[in-house]
């Protein structure tokens, strides 16, 4: 027969094998109505009662297709009569930031009670350690290139994954502005289309913060029987711990006698 330790072991490991899929509906197994969670991201006063602990998922499972992991290393439980705690240690990132930082771990404390027989999860507290911020540029220049080669590949699926959800671009045609990533997936579908075509970002200048980044070039895209050269300004956020485009600025010149575009000028040899 099973301990109460056992129990909330198995209960617990369920769960973050859930998180793992992106099984929502396993997620919220085993929780109690009046959750509080404690999250990375805000709210900073936690997140209260079981509808708010749902809305938290949906953009974890996205960042977490990107290719994530959320596994637990350790895990310890302690039972009394009617409460119970646990705290853990979990592998929660993507391969580029265990890169960065191997032994990077995602803390977890959860409360437990028993209601009519069985235990729920009445509190989760989930958190990353603090840390001296790593120099973000390589991250935006690597972000980039990752950028050309999908372009060059046709991955449109893979463009989209560090395009963040309310994004807003300034592309080349109209309309003045593309509000959310499905617009701008649907500006760089109709890119593709183009037979061999690339995009490329020489002579890039990076300016980053904590959580805020800025890059600039003059940035230039071939296909078959073409070449075009244009301005290009891309802002980015980290948000739960990685980087997404969050505005982007296209430009071509304005050429002042005719009023028309110039698609044809190139940048000094």
């Amino acid at each position: 027969m099973k301990t109460d330790e056992q129990r909330i072991r198995t209960l617990i490991e369920s769960w973050a094998e859930a998180v793992h899929r992106g099984d929502l509906e396993g997620v919220l197994a085993e929780h109690a109505k009046d959750i509080v969670m404690y999250d990375v991201p805000p709210p900073h006063q936690g997140v209260r009662g079981i509808d708010a602990y749902r809305e938290t998922w949906p953009p974890f499972f996205e960042w977490q297709a990107s290719g994530a992991v959320f596994e637990i290393e350790s895990l310890e439980v302690t039972a009394g009569e009617d409460v119970a705690f646990a705290h853990a240690l979990l592998r929660c990132g993507t391969a580029r930031e265990f890169a960065a930082d191997p032994d990077n771990r995602l803390r977890l404390t959860i409360g437990l009670r028993r209601e009519d027989g069985r235990w729920v999860v009445t509190h989760e507290h989930h958190s990353f350690p603090l840390s001296a911020p790593a120099d973000a540029e390589p991250e935006i220049r690597d972000l980039h290139e990752t950028w050309s080669r999908q372009t060059a590949a046709g991955d449109l699926d893979g463009m989209m994954a560090t395009i963040a959800g309310d994004v807003v671009s300034y592309e080349h045609e109209t309309p003045l502005e593309y509000r959310g990533v499905e617009a701008v997936r649907e500006v760089c579908a109709r890119g593709l289309e183009t037979p061999d075509v690339t995009l490329d970002n020489p002579g890039m200048t990076v300016l980053t913060g904590d959580d805020l980044a800025v890059a600039w070039c003059v940035n230039v895209v071939r296909g078959a029987g073409f070449e075009t050269w244009s301005r290009a300004t891309r802002i980015f956020q980290r948000r739960d711990g990685r980087w997404l485009m969050v505005h982007q600025h296209l430009s071509y010149p304005r050429d002042p006698e005719t009023g028309q575009a110039r698609t044809d000028l190139r940048p000094p040899a």
